[in-house]
């Protein structure tokens, strides 16, 4: 199936959403005539419409029954009661195959399929595969980090469709479930950590003597190049430090202070942290 003759469904239509939506639209995956979204906040829904040329649904079952690919991208708390709803109405059916795509955080494929595969028969169950992923904010300017692990009634079609549907707004790399704790906790919260380096940067920058505006400039633009030296230069993240730190040089300095507070480990235990939280939440 082409990706533009695609029919596509959200439950919730938050930034996410928005994101993912926004990027299928200006990518010219899919049109906006073939996206259906349903939020409880109408207005918002309504301001996707008048942005995007979307569609509304009515409510959640609607969106779910219109599409060939359905995300779930409500809040993690708020995914139970969503999924419960839709498989408890009398009008919950699966009449050709589907795509249940879910971005929400910490919610497994197995609490998934508890709610909605009870009320179908096993070949439906087969006709909804479901597809996990945790994405990343970035995706709001394209350039995201997604991250997939699909359930056994997934086929090779059903990963191609969402691997092509999530290419729109940046990468995506296919991983099994039990590794999205260590991706929830590396890239889903990943930009946070360059945000706080930003940040500290910034804050630098301005006791030195620069205008917090100087100092922002200077702090991302010096960021923004250090990424693009990683990703063209095919060298790691270590021997580029190395090569810029020259002996007793400004950077060595530097460095000495990070190693004397022990900045490597803090950031390793911080990340290792976060994929903890991640198993506590979803479990």
């Amino acid at each position: 199936m082409r990706t533009d003759e695609l029919t596509v469904g959200f439950i919730g239509a938050g930034n996410m959403a928005e994101a993912i939506a926004g990027a299928l639209i200006r990518s010219e995956t899919c049109l906006p005539s073939n996206i259906t979204l349903a939020d409880v906040d109408s207005a918002r829904v309504k301001k996707m419409a008048d942005t995007y040329g979307t569609k509304t649904a009515e409510g959640n079952l609607q969106a779910f029954l219109a599409a060939d690919v359905v995300f779930l991208a409500v809040k993690p708390q708020q995914a139970n009661d969503v999924l419960s709803a839709l498989a408890a109405d009398p009008a919950y059916a699966v009449d050709r195959r589907k795509r249940f795509v879910s971005i929400c955080a910490g919610i497994r494929i197995e609490k998934i399929e508890d709610a909605l595969y009870p009320p179908l028969s096993e070949e439906k169950r087969r006709s909804l595969p479901v597809i996990r992923v945790m994405p990343n904010t970035p995706a709001l300017v394209l350039e995201g980090m997604s991250a997939v692990s699909p359930n056994r009634h997934a086929d090779a079609e059903d990963l191609r469709i969402a691997r092509r549907l999530l290419e729109s707004m940046g990468k995506v790399l296919e991983v099994e479930e039990s590794a999205m704790d260590g991706v929830t906790a590396l890239s889903g919260s990943g930009p946070a950590y360059l945000f706080y380096l930003a940040e500290a940067m910034g804050k630098a920058g301005e006791r030195l003597g620069f205008p917090p505006e100087q100092a922002a400039r200077l702090t991302l633009q010096t960021l923004k190049g250090a990424v693009a030296l990683m990703e063209h230069s095919g060298e790691s993240a270590e021997a580029l430090r190395r090569k810029v730190t020259s002996p007793a040089g400004t950077t060595q300095a530097a460095v000495d202070v990070l190693d004397a507070g022990q900045v490597m480990e803090t950031v390793v235990a911080a990340i290792e942290a976060a994929a903890r939280r991640s198993e506590e939440l979803s479990g």
